[in-house]
Parts: C-alpha cells; structure tokens; sequence
C-alpha cells in the first residue's frame, strides 16, 4: 500500500505534540502492516466520498481515502475533524 498525505493532514500532523506525533507514526506502521488490526478500530464514515475513519488513541482519529492499493490520508486530530473529513 502507499500512503499520500493531504495538505490538510500534514498541517494537523506538524500541530500535534511531539509525543502524540511519535504515536500517530507507530499507529500508521501499524496500518500499512495490517489494515484491519483491531486497535485501529478502522470503519467507513457516513459519507458518499467514501471516506474511512481509524483510531490513534481514545480522543484521537485520523480519516483517508483508500484506491486499490493507495490510501490518501485526509485529517487527523481530535473527534471534531469528522465533522470535516
């Protein structure tokens, strides 16, 4: 799999703290090795984009867009990013 980053997941990205940053980067291995680990609590949104969301930690998620074998991730932050995915 290859993984794109939106603009908007790289400004969310630089925004965290350092070790929530360290986190997200262990989570994300995680997820190109095994898309369905269950810690990434992984499932579709209610959106006709098509849009997925994953777990970082408890208040923490990030969204993407998968195609074949390419996933663009979108956001990652707080539950208010899936307001705006």
């Amino acid at each position: 799999m290859k993984l794109f980053f939106t603009y908007s997941f790289i400004r969310d990205y630089q925004g965290l703290p350092e070790p929530l940053q360290k986190t997200v980067d262990q989570k994300l291995k995680l997820f190109l090795g095994n898309p369905r680990h269950p810690s990434l609590n992984i499932k579709k949104m209610q959106d006709p984009r098509n849009i997925w969301e994953g777990r970082i930690t408890k208040g923490y998620r990030f969204t993407f867009q998968m195609e074949e074998d390419t996933c663009l991730l979108r956001r990652i932050g707080t539950h208010d990013i899936l307001r705006t995915p």
